[in-house]
């Protein structure tokens, strides 16, 4: 799952949303007019986002921003290689890159086999090594390392760090090597009810290797092959090379400039990062060696860090950006009307949400979390956000399932005890306070309007049952958010809208994304990632949903609506509401030849 900004890894993760229906995508409007004339191989499109990049691994927890995700998906870290999800939220295989093929139900075995004229852009070949590296960082093969309750290492070593979790990845025996190195087979112990969404490409083996002070891919994957699984109640002493590796692809893919280490840039995908000057802009040009299925038409991709949706409204006007993915409000719709550029719209698989830090001494005490989520104005936060862009919009009640995720949706409402949140309860929180007035310190992007708006409101309403609310805030916050120094946090999850990896991510005791630190739910959580029965996936989802509310997790507030603006020099862009948002198709753009530059 990512944050909006973020998002999760391997079995493509991303936001607490997905569940076993897929997710439906509402009917796409559109207006304006793209023009006649003919499209052309080349050119440039450049497109507006949010949130600034911050590391070439969108794949730890520090680094799961949407902006990095994009980037990992146009760079073949993150959501590229051997499927992707389309519109429609299906998986659909890019047999060019490669093939994966199930070939055993009993136990669950899976092969994948790349092609053989796939390379890095550096012009090193891709190859089982690579795939090697992919599946020790995802399945926490080697980690010995046991957790308190901040999910701080009280023993043993926990190597790759990651956003997601290794819940049913971690049930795969050493991979078998095969077809002159261009082939692995993962056997499973248990099933894994998200294999088709393993892919086991992330960064570049030889590059690791050679920051591990190894010689070659090869000799990472001899040391890797060498080294038992590990074991939390007999560790071992940690591996130094192990070790080495595993710190540069956990840290060292982070920067705050260009980096002057070309070995960061090295890329496996359809593009490669060029430039970037921060706070401004990143460019993407094509990877000369790449030969996977989705080639590009368009040459450069550029992305234009704009957080202002009315900017980003101007700067579409203005022929500076081609597409936007502002934050949709009736203001930013209206404005787009107004222009010539094609407007579509639908709902995003995203939602905001505020989340109890469980390991922060103001809710130890779960009468304070309830007195607490007891104050949320969520209907108003709807009506001043949501409502005037999508009037049909209702509070979300789900920490599992969005609206249109029916049945399961309507069915977990009724049994969840959402209900009891549904109107503000000053006097009830009065009540569970019992005089006390707890602080509480609130997280939050204040460079988003909209958690702007909900911070102020949530602040007013609970200063009125007695709690003292200090603004955390920080255009920073995705930073801040993994260190839990705060009491609760706003942001949003955003999601492939395929698979159930999030929930593993979110609600296991360790995840990489459970950022407030909460384990009731860690059972049915590890649980959803072995079975392949629906309808027993289906009640471990609702048995989450509900620990969530009657625990006093936190709260979901809404469904995000989304709108993407294009310029009419660019055709091919599709409307799609995950995390990869207009980036979904790049390599069905294709920039019109009499505006082509």
């Amino acid at each position: 799952m990512h944050i909006k900004g973020r998002k999760v890894r391997y079995a493509v993760s991303a936001v607490a949303v997905a569940g076993v229906a897929a997710l439906a995508l509402s009917a796409c409007t559109t207006s304006g007019s793209t023009g006649t004339s003919s499209a052309a191989k080349g050119g440039t499109v450049t497109v507006a986002v949010v949130n600034d990049f911050t590391s070439f691994n969108s794949q730890t927890p520090q680094g799961n921003l949407d902006t990095n995700g994009q980037v990992g998906y146009l760079d073949g870290s993150y959501g590229t290689g051997f499927q992707y999800i389309d519109n429609n939220y299906k998986i659909v295989h890019d047999d060019k890159f490669g093939k994966f093929e199930k070939i055993s139900d009993s136990p669950l075995t899976v092969k994948y086999t790349l092609n053989k004229n796939d390379k890095w852009s550096d012009g090193q070949p891709v190859t089982a090594d690579d795939m090697i590296l992919g599946w020790a960082i995802a399945s926490g093969y080697y980690d010995s390392a046991k957790f308190d309750d901040q999910g701080n290492v009280t023993s043993g070593t926990q190597y790759f760090s990651i956003a997601g979790s290794t819940a049913g990845i971690d049930s795969t025996a050493f991979p078998t090597v095969g077809d002159n190195n261009t082939s692995i087979t993962l056997k499973y112990s248990t099933p894994y009810v998200d294999w088709e969404l393993v892919n086991p490409i992330a960064q570049p083996a030889h590059i690791v290797a050679k920051k591990a002070g190894l010689s070659s891919a090869a000799d990472l994957t001899k040391l890797l092959k060498t080294l038992p699984k590990g074991n939390p109640d007999a560790p071992v002493a940690p591996n130094a090379t192990l070790k080495k590796a595993a710190d540069f692809v956990n840290t060292g893919y982070d920067v705050t400039a260009f980096p002057t280490d070309k070995d960061l840039l090295v890329s496996s995908g359809p593009f490669v990062v060029s430039s970037w000057t921060p706070g401004q802009s990143l460019t993407m040009t094509q990877n000369k060696y790449y030969d996977g299925g989705l080639k590009p038409s368009v040459d450069k991709i550029v992305f234009r860090i704009i957080p202002d949706a009315n900017a980003q409204v101007t700067a579409l006007q203005n022929g500076e950006v081609d597409i936007i993915n502002p934050q949709a409000s009736a203001d930013t719709l209206n404005a787009l009307k107004q222009t010539t550029a094609k407007v579509l719209t639908g709902d995003q698989a995203s939602y905001d949400h505020l989340d109890l830090n469980f390991g922060s001494q103001v809710f130890a005490d779960p009468k304070v979390r309830e007195a607490f989520l007891k104050t949320i104005p969520r209907q108003q936060i709807l009506d001043s956000i949501v409502t005037p862009v999508n009037p049909k919009a209702k509070v979300l009640n789900s920490q599992i399932w969005l609206p249109n995720q029916q049945p399961e949706y309507g069915d977990s409402v009724k049994n969840n005890g959402s209900s009891n949140f549904d109107k503000v309860d000053i006097e009830g929180a009065k009540a569970l306070l019992a005089g006390a007035t707890p602080t509480v310190r609130i997280l939050y992007n204040t460079n988003n309007p909209n958690r702007v708006d909900e911070f102020q409101a949530i602040s007013t309403s609970a200063a009125k049952a007695g709690f003292k609310v200090v603004d955390a805030g920080s255009p920073d916050w995705s930073k801040l958010l993994p260190g839990g120094n705060y009491d609760a946090s706003l942001f949003g999850w955003i999601s492939p809208g395929a698979g159930t990896s999030q929930i593993p991510q979110l609600f296991t005791t360790n995840g990489g994304g459970n950022y407030n630190r909460f384990s009731a739910a860690n059972d049915d959580a590890l649980a959803t990632q072995t079975t392949l029965d629906t309808s027993k996936l289906v009640s471990l989802e609702k048995n989450i949903d509900k620990t969530a509310f009657s625990q006093f997790y936190g709260l979901p507030l809404f469904q995000l609506p989304g709108v993407f603006g294009v310029n009419a020099r660019v055709d091919g862009v599709k409307y799609m509401g995950n995390q990869n948002g207009p980036f979904w198709n790049f390599w069905e753009w294709t920039v019109k030849s009499s505006t082509a530059k």
